[in-house]
């Protein structure tokens, strides 16, 4: 291990010599280099956290959207259950036929209204994963 150790020591300084045995415009060359790479990996990690901090901004929005669709998903099933509890203590009465109809739009509709939440859930879940 000393051994290998040394050897990369000797390696290092044959580098260091090496340098500093150059002609001084290879030196600034050399600086110019590394000056250009640092400020491209500074560049790059720039846009990074730019870009970081853009998806944790939009996470964070489709977290809120997906919590008042699910919301609104519970809402709008509260309701359904209600009305079908409605219709069950007045399927005794005899309901006219407009006032049936009526209650089978409105249930499809919220029936359709349901699934296009559901989708939209299930889609902003996705992109919540992706992200």
């Amino acid at each position: 291990e000393v051994q290998r150790l040394n050897q990369q020591l000797e390696e290092k300084n044959g580098e260091i010599q090496q340098m500093i045995n150059q002609p001084p415009y290879e030196k600034e060359r050399e600086i110019l280099r590394l000056q250009k790479s640092l400020a491209e990996r500074e560049k790059a990690q720039a846009t990074s956290d730019v870009l970081c901090r853009s998806l944790t901004d939009e996470t964070h929005q489709l977290q809120r959207k997906l919590a008042s669709t699910a919301e609104m998903c519970q809402h709008l099933a509260r309701c359904l259950e209600e009305k079908q509890r409605k219709e069950k203590g007045n399927s005794d009465d005899q309901i006219p036929t407009e006032r049936s109809n009526e209650l089978l739009d409105n249930e499809t509709a919220l029936q359709a209204l349901i699934c296009n939440l559901q989708d939209e859930n299930r889609m902003l879940k996705q992109k919540v994963a992706h992200v």
